[in-house]
């Protein structure tokens, strides 16, 4: 080898080990953060108005102090306010309803800052769901996501929902979707960190029954395989390339010839950070609106 490849390589290792220190270092951050916020997502979720006639939400409340819309003289008239809470109708029936999904061992505090992202950016209808800690079978949870699913829809009037999962989250909305039936009532399901072909890390853990049906090979992941003509879902799978409870990182990837899959690849962050970062909740807004995906998508057949 010689010395400009040598140095070369040295130099793109010393990146690495930089980057990976990096991001080392911002996963403890979010841990500690995400520790701080863990109790707040234990009780489930109270129930939320929908869009449309109803209590005013708390958008509603923003629009009618925003001083932008007041009239030209100043003053603040009931015309204006019933137009600004139109508008905000107006942009609530544009976006579906959104669930979130967290991962194994979580709740749903997990999804604070991407809430926020979401209702700042027009979506009035946000939930996240927690499932049961005891839950011991991916199957038996995808089944009560589809039975809240339905009431999601029978609540807001909506006929379709979408879903954003991460990690175990996201590879239970899929098997809802892929092998339940689940594709009439989602539009789109954007997946964070999810172990899409099973992942070996942390082996302690493989006695649990969820984590064995994460694991490459198990008869979950084989049904996962099989033929799923005509699934009506459009998938979006974020995967980073330091995702340290991905091993290999491309099992987050979705590679199935019947489905119909962005893959995009996040660089430079771990796995607690693919719900918090600010670049990924802007793609998962993108693909929540059915926009072209920023430099960084892979269309996958």
């Amino acid at each position: 080898m010689s010395a400009l490849s040598f140095g070369a390589v040295a130099t793109g290792r010393w990146l690495r080990s930089t980057a990976v220190i990096r991001a080392a270092v911002f996963e403890l951050v979010i841990l500690t953060g995400h520790l701080f916020l863990y109790p707040t997502g234990i009780l489930p979720e109270r129930d939320r108005p929908g869009p449309g006639p109803g209590p005013s939400t708390d958008a509603d409340a923003d629009a009618n102090t925003d001083p932008h819309n007041a009239s030209h003289t100043g003053s603040y008239t009931e015309t204006d306010a019933s137009s600004g809470t139109a508008r905000l109708r107006a942009v609530a029936a544009a976006h579906r309803p959104v669930l979130l999904l967290h991962g194994f061992v979580d709740n749903r505090s997990v999804f604070t800052l991407l809430r926020r992202s979401l209702r700042k950016h027009g979506w009035t209808h946000v939930q996240a769901l927690n499932y049961s800690p005891l839950s011991c079978d991916i199957r038996t949870a995808a089944a009560l996501l589809g039975r809240h699913v339905e009431q999601i829809c029978e609540q807001t009037g909506q006929r379709q929902v979408d879903i954003v999962g991460h990690s175990l989250g996201g590879l239970i909305a899929r098997y809802y979707v892929q092998r339940l039936g689940g594709d009439t009532r989602v539009r789109t399901v954007v997946t964070l960190g999810t172990p899409h072909s099973g992942t070996r890390a942390v082996p302690l853990l493989t006695p649990h029954p969820i984590v064995r049906q994460m694991r490459p090979g198990s008869d979950l992941m084989n049904e996962l395989t099989e033929p799923a003509p005509g699934c009506r879902t459009h998938f979006v799978a974020f995967w980073s390339d330091l995702d340290q409870l991905m091993i290999p990182v491309e099992t987050a990837r979705i590679d199935h010839p019947d489905l119909v899959v962005h893959n995009v690849q996040v660089t430079g962050i771990g796995h607690l950070a693919l719900p918090v970062h600010a670049t990924v909740a802007a793609g998962i807004r993108q693909s929540l609106t059915g926009e072209e995906l920023a430099v960084g998508a892979e269309n996958a057949a």
